[in-house]
């Protein structure tokens, strides 16, 4: 009896673990939350995460290949063979260079894009910054015409009880008044 729990004591086997009834996933779902739950009973054990796949190369082209006969007459019954499996492998590898020819013109002409993109939406930026500026420097003009408009008639109470001579001075600048704008344009 001894030699049995010695047995069971043994390294690899745990004597705490109890066994799990197996489990057979019918839909993806259910696959997913027994992994889940797997992971879950010890967490702090690590999340195995596979490697990214290397993405495929195709074999580089022989520096130079001996014998190599067509399908042509003369040619041995062995040698179609290796000339067609030649010919297949520098078609996929040109049909990989293709592509990759082809990809690298489509991030270009998406950066190009996206910097096309960027100089417009500067643009219409300057634009607008401008428009307000331009709307800002209105306002502060008319404020100041307002200030000085209200200094002048100020001047002109304090002045027009000195003299006659001021009244004639008055008259002018009511002319003076008459000529700047009492309206803002672009103002809504």
């Amino acid at each position: 009896m001894a030699a049995h729990t010695q047995k069971n004591n043994k390294q690899g086997i745990s004597g705490g673990k109890e066994a799990q009834p197996l489990i057979i996933a019918k839909t993806p779902a259910e696959e997913q939350r027994l992994k889940l739950e797997r992971l879950m009973r010890n967490p702090d054990k690590p999340a195995p995460i596979p490697d990214r796949p290397k993405e495929w190369n195709p074999r580089a082209p022989p520096e130079f290949v001996r014998d190599v006969m067509g399908s042509s007459a003369g040619a041995g019954s062995g040698e179609f063979h290796v000339y067609r499996h030649l010919r297949r492998r520098e078609y996929q590898r040109q049909d990989f260079l293709d592509k990759i020819a082809d990809k690298q013109d489509e991030d270009q002409d998406y950066l190009d894009k996206v910097e096309q993109n960027k100089l417009a939406a500067d643009d219409r930026t300057a634009k607008r910054r401008k428009k307000r500026d331009k709307i800002k420097q209105k306002k502060e003009m008319a404020k100041k015409a307002k200030l000085e408009s209200q200094n002048k008639k100020e001047g002109d109470a304090d002045n027009s009880s000195d003299s006659s001579s001021d009244d004639e001075k008055g008259e002018r600048e009511a002319d003076d008044d008459a000529e700047t704008p009492s309206f803002i344009m672009g103002r809504k």
